[in-house]
């Protein structure tokens, strides 16, 4: 129980420290370059290696949900075949707590090799990902939360935390009604619920 209650109050601490540091000049300057490309006709990509490669594709899941098409780029793959998924113009999220992960390196230099632009978003505002990209957004913890300190934990959380805030900018931008929201995502309760509220307003 000890262990459980170091985690909760470490992730409690480094979500708040998040949020109160969270750049939101960055997250405009990124919104902002997504747009942009959307404007000539350019598509929108998420990757990562390991645990942030599952946060790409939620990412790129929730973008979609909410009026940003996006993909889910493969984060090994691009170097072998996958990068043509990418166009010159387009924008790719890559997603890296250390910004240093040697397999995100080769696949970010064939990207902006290929004419993508990129948005990092890692732990380290220094690193070699940050400083490849054209914007950063940080999303940098001092603990992860375990009783080794290794595994990814509250980095995730960090960087879940950092993009859904870049997803509420872009709705915003796009207006985003219940109408188009359940045009996307029909199924399960949360599509019946907006139903049920149609209903009732005609």
């Amino acid at each position: 129980m000890a262990e459980l209650e170091l985690f909760l109050s470490t992730i409690k601490k480094e979500v708040e420290e998040n949020i109160e540091s969270i750049n939101k000049e960055n997250l405009n300057k990124a919104a902002s370059i997504i747009l942009e490309s959307e404007k000539q006709g350019g598509r929108l990509h998420v990757t990562g290696i390991g645990k942030p490669g599952h946060v790409a594709g939620y990412v790129a899941s929730l973008l979609s949900s909410t009026g940003t098409s996006a993909y889910e780029l493969h984060g090994t793959e691009a170097v072998h075949g996958s990068s043509g998924q990418v166009k010159p113009g387009d924008v790719v999220i890559a997603i890296s707590n250390s910004g240093e992960t040697s397999e995100l390196k080769a696949t970010v230099e064939t990207l902006i090799k290929n004419g993508a632009h990129v948005i990092s978003c890692t732990g380290n505002e220094n690193s070699w990902l940050s400083k490849h990209s054209e914007v950063c957004l940080v999303a940098h913890v001092n603990q992860e939360g375990g009783p080794l300190n290794k595994a990814p934990r509250a980095s995730i959380l960090s960087e879940i935390l950092v993009l859904q805030a870049l997803s509420i900018i872009l709705q915003e931008n796009k207006k985003l009604d219940l109408n188009d929201y359940v045009k996307w995502h029909p199924g399960g309760s949360l599509g019946q619920s907006i139903r049920d509220i149609q209903k009732e307003e005609n």
